[in-house]
């Protein structure tokens, strides 16, 4: 089991360092943005700079899973995220919702391999 941790956790971290990089270095070539609400949404995230700062929060978080160190603090953090990707892709793009599901699936495992940290979360 330690090694399917392991591996979890590389692919999470590592999934998220590349597309928060991304957010700098637009080294994956964007589509062009749709005409839709999706669209509509991503063009102000953009434009805001909220993209900018979604983007450092995805490599701080990736980078505490990668290196091993503080990854419950990198789960809290991408937890977040994750949660607004799937809302996200629920309500207004639902046909990229399939990877949303794998990080969802990666960070819900990882999150139940360190419960002991997130146990005192749930104490009165």
């Amino acid at each position: 089991m330690k090694i399917l941790t392991i591996i979890a956790r590389v692919l999470l971290g590592l999934g998220f360092v590349v597309f928060g990089s991304n957010a700098f270095l637009h080294f994956i070539p964007m589509p062009p943005i749709p005409q839709t609400l999706a669209g509509d949404f991503t063009r102000v995230f953009i434009a805001s700079g909220w993209a900018s700062v979604i983007g450092a929060l995805q490599v701080i978080g990736g980078l505490l899973l990668l290196i091993g160190r503080f990854v419950p603090l990198g789960l809290t953090i991408l937890g977040a995220i994750i949660v607004n990707i799937l809302i996200f892709h629920a309500l207004m793009a639902p046909e990229a919702f399939p990877p949303g599901l794998v990080f969802t699936a990666l960070e819900l495992f990882l999150v139940w391999r360190y419960r002991e940290a997130f146990i005192p979360l749930l104490k009165p």
